[in-house]
């Protein structure tokens, strides 16, 4: 488990003074996946917010080696970084040790970046990609991106008498990550800072390619106060729609985090004003069939880690 006393004496590798909004999950993030790591670190990172808030020309946030990725390759950049960086180890010509980490938004991860993403997974390079994920194009106004919610309001998916919001429920991107059998697969939460970090030490030691799933709540996007955003990430704990649990080699589940109390959806929803359309009577039956797939999705995985199904 993440040791805090030693976590204090790393230097950070995302300082503050960048640009992000008031209470954005990402660089909170980014900080605690970094602390991680006492080795030197090679960033990729894709075009997004994390990327135009932390370099605004002439200025930067970090202090490690930084690549600004296209919106769709920082999966492929960071792998041409790090072969490079191989070919140089077994040549001699570079003695010092480096880790690799490439980072994306949702929308450069689910929808843009997945075929990229997926070769770097394929050719098995020795990278971790953390996606941030906050659920929608956030950069570019709150568009659906294929990690929205199903019912939650977009500006591309708006509510109104013939839309509920968005209408198809996000791809399980974290389960197309693990067929590909790589050594770490993790779906973590800022709330839960020990465990992520934790997960980020892990991750950064395999020998191999690791991914991680990592809840970012977005104040303007999913329209709560900016001083809620670790309050809201553990709400989507707590009620299981964003369950903590780790997978290694494609085969051994782990879960991280069983709630006490599993609490209802609708807590969560009641947090942000992106579903609050949906605590309207009418909408009664949708709420429903969300809660029911939470229901199922969580029972699964509780059989996948051979977890005893109690209490749900």
């Amino acid at each position: 488990m993440a040791n805090l006393r030693e976590l204090s004496k790393r230097q950070e590798v995302l300082t503050g003074g960048h640009r992000m909004c008031a209470g954005c999950g990402a660089p909170i993030i980014i900080k605690q996946v970094t602390l991680s790591q006492n080795i030197p670190l090679v960033v990729g990172c894709a075009t997004g917010c994390l990327e135009v808030s932390t370099t605004v020309h002439p200025f930067t946030a970090w202090k490690s080696s930084f690549i600004h990725c296209a919106f769709e390759n920082s999966a492929a950049t960071v792998s041409g970084a790090e072969a490079a960086y191989k070919a140089l180890k077994r040549r001699g010509k570079i003695k010092d040790e480096f880790r690799f980490l490439a980072v994306g938004g949702d929308g450069g991860t689910y929808d843009i970046g997945l075929q990229s993403l997926s070769g770097m997974l394929e050719r098995g390079h020795r990278i971790l990609y953390v996606c941030y994920n906050n659920e929608a194009y956030m950069n570019t106004g709150v568009q659906r991106s294929g990690a929205t919610p199903k019912g939650a309001q977009t500006t591309t998916a708006p509510i109104g008498k013939q839309s509920i919001g968005k209408k198809q429920y996000p791809k399980d991107l974290t389960a197309i990550v693990v067929a590909h059998r790589i050594p770490f697969v993790a779906q973590a939460s800022p709330s839960h800072w020990n465990d992520l970090i934790t997960k980020s030490e892990k991750a950064f030691s395999v020998d191999g390619p690791a991914f991680m799933n990592v809840i970012s709540p977005c104040p303007l996007g999913w329209a709560h106060p900016s001083e809620k955003t670790i309050e809201v990430a553990r709400l989507a704990v707590d009620t299981c729609f964003w369950p903590l649990f780790e997978v290694e080699n494609g085969t051994t589940w782990k879960l991280s985090y069983k709630p006490a109390a599993k609490k209802p959806i609708t807590e969560y929803f009641k947090a942000q004003a992106r579903f609050r359309h949906l605590l309207r009577p009418e909408n009664a039956a949708i709420v429903e069939e969300i809660q029911e797939r939470i229901d199922e999705d969580w029972v699964a995985l509780l059989k996948r880690c051979g977890t005893e199904v109690l209490g749900i």
